[in-house]
């Protein structure tokens, strides 16, 4: 068995292997092209392309301090996440300023839908809203990967550049500006919007190589095949997974084959309030009227009004979950077994994990202002009494997490 290809309108020079593909790349190849080229041209500017737009990815040089790129953060040993256990990145033009979000991974984003409040599944009943879903960002806030390419470039605490013309400047400067050239036009410096509106295409369509970035090729996409069984352990985890009334990890983290054929994305694309804690290693948490809302801000600011989308995050693909060192929008944890005690603890031993007032009361979400606290997801395996036994015990933790190792990409049969 393998995966099925998505979107049948994408060109056939984008199809370099099994797995699924995304309209986002073909409208980046698109940019700068003439009208008509054949399937082997198509195919020759795709490989331009993704060469150019790796190129850039690990080039520090477009960074204000000379010693960041890309890859800096979205490491390739680490699913294009981050390459440490920090919660947040130092960044700026002098590497001494730090985000406020962990570092997601850049793994099987190429069907992330578009940002709506209103998500219909494909599956031939409309009659369910499964709320706001899709886009990039931990908020969803770009519905492109060009798009989100430009959020850290010009961030003032990331890559630190202070204008899209200043990224041109370097661009311009680059060992790779003939190719630049060559294909988006000899005058493309000649209007810097249109320099780094290039810059952003090729740095997609970079994203959009499946041999980087969906490979599909962890031990559970052998065992969808029928290359491999897993372990007994695997398997109870597995179940485990997928049980309403246990992990319930399924309902969000989708692991099922999708109608079409395509291989699970192990995300629903969903945005979601979990009550993470309060994680106070992130410099900006140092100040108490700071809170980071998501859906409704501070990053994203179209919702600012919506109470009921206060402290929603994208749910992240659990693909390479092992290969994480910090885990949540914020990093608050460090290890699966960490992650996995919460969802289970949270609500009946909450005292493990929240901090407790002056009068020893304890602040439960603590990282989200009580008029929010309702739109903290309850369900399995959350929810339950302080004092109530949790939904896994310790043994089927550590099989859920079995589990979930089998999703690192690389696994040879």
């Amino acid at each position: 068995m393998k995966a099925l290809l998505l979107g049948s309108t994408l060109m056939a020079a984008l199809v370099l292997q099994t797995g699924s593909n995304s309209p986002s790349a073909a409208a980046a190849v698109s940019a700068g092209k003439p009208a008509a080229l054949s399937r082997q041209q198509q195919h020759q500017r795709v490989t331009d392309l993704t060469t150019l737009g790796r190129a850039m990815f690990f080039d520090q040089a477009l960074s204000a301090s000379g010693k960041q790129s890309c890859a800096s953060c979205h490491s390739p040993e680490h699913a294009f996440g981050p390459p440490n256990n920090l919660p947040v990145q130092p960044g700026g033009r002098f590497l001494t300023l730090s985000g406020t979000r962990a570092v997601p991974s850049l793994r099987y984003m190429q069907n992330t839908p578009a940002f709506t409040e209103h998500y219909h599944d494909d599956d031939g009943d409309d009659s369910i809203d499964a709320g706001p879903t899709g886009g990039r960002t931990w908020d969803g806030r770009v519905d492109s990967a060009h798009e989100q390419a430009r959020i850290p470039l010009l961030s003032t605490h990331e890559m630190g550049n202070a204008s899209t013309g200043e990224v041109v400047n370097k661009l311009r400067a680059a060992t790779y500006a003939p190719q630049l050239k060559a294909l988006f036009g000899a005058q493309v410096f000649d209007d810097p919007e249109r320099a780094f509106d290039a810059a952003m295409h090729a740095l997609e369509v970079f994203q959009e190589n499946p041999a980087d970035f969906y490979p599909y090729s962890s031990k559970y996409d052998a065992f969808l095949r029928r290359q491999v069984k897993l372990t007994p352990q695997e398997m109870r985890g597995l179940s485990l997974f997928n049980d309403p009334d246990k992990g319930n990890c399924a309902s969000c983290h989708i692991s099922a084959v999708a109608p079409n054929g395509a291989f699970p994305q192990f995300t629903d694309y969903g945005l979601i309030a979990l009550g993470a804690p309060r994680n106070r290693e992130i410099p900006a948490n140092a100040n108490p009227q700071y809170v980071d809302l998501g859906l409704c801000g501070p990053e994203r600011t179209d919702f600012m009004d919506r109470k009921d989308y206060c402290g929603l995050f994208k749910t992240p693909t659990l693909r390479n979950v092992a290969l994480r060192q910090t885990f949540f929008h914020n990093g608050v944890f460090h290890s699966l077994d960490e992650v996995m005690r919460f969802y289970v603890e949270r609500d009946t031993a909450p005292q493990k994990w929240y901090p407790r007032n002056r009068d020893r009361s304890l602040r439960k979400f603590d990282d989200l202002l009580p008029a929010y606290h309702a739109n903290v997801n309850m369900e399995a395996p959350f929810g339950g009494k302080r004092g109530d036994k949790p939904v896994l015990s310790a043994s089927e933790i550590q099989d859920v997490i079995a589990f979930m190792k089998t999703l690192t990409d690389g696994y040879q049969p």
